[in-house]
């Protein structure tokens, strides 16, 4: 019988055209040390560079689904029973998402000068392997949502400074009527 399960992914690595870490993000058990991830994300590399045009394999036992952007891989892991469909679901979402942040230019220098734009794409994809969103439009939104009005905030949720500010604003407002 099949282990149903929210938590459907296990990692999400980039690795630049050379092999070398951008972003990587493992959940669960596996790959705990620093070192065990970089023996993962080696052997992952060599299994890929000749085919960067791939798009799935078995590695590891375990699912891998990536894709190649100029000079970045994207990967997302999954255990071996996971469903194909779905992890091909959760790379387009990412990697459509990142695109989209990036104004389509997903480089590696782009990626690392925009890394907190990546970082929360990522988070709002997958929290601790569970996937929360696939829609590339969704995730771009909530990245890049501007700031909202400090005077629709509760006081209570406000830092001092932030409460200062408001009262400031609503005072001289107050005194120019």
């Amino acid at each position: 019988m099949v282990n149903l399960t929210l938590y459907t992914v296990k990692a999400v690595v980039m690795l630049d055209s050379e092999g070398g870490r951008v972003l990587a993000k493992y959940f669960g058990a596996d790959y705990t040390s620093p070192k065990d991830q970089k023996a993962f994300e080696k052997g992952l590399y060599d299994k890929t560079k000749r085919a960067p045009h791939g798009e799935i394999l078995l590695f590891d036992n375990q699912v891998v689904l990536y894709r190649f952007h100029e000079d970045v891989f994207f990967y997302i892991v999954g255990m071996p029973e996971e469903n194909e469909a779905m992890l091909l679901v959760i790379l387009n979402a990412f990697s459509d998402a990142v695109s989209m942040l990036l104004r389509h230019q997903i480089s590696k220098r782009v990626i690392l000068e925009n890394l907190d734009l990546v970082v929360l794409a990522l988070d709002e994809t997958i929290d601790e392997g569970i996937v929360l969103e696939t829609d590339s439009s969704a995730i771009v939104a909530r990245v890049s949502k501007p700031r909202e009005n400090l005077s629709d905030v509760p006081l209570s949720e406000q830092t001092l400074i932030q409460a200062y500010q408001t009262a400031k604003e609503k005072f001289g407002t107050a005194l120019l009527k």
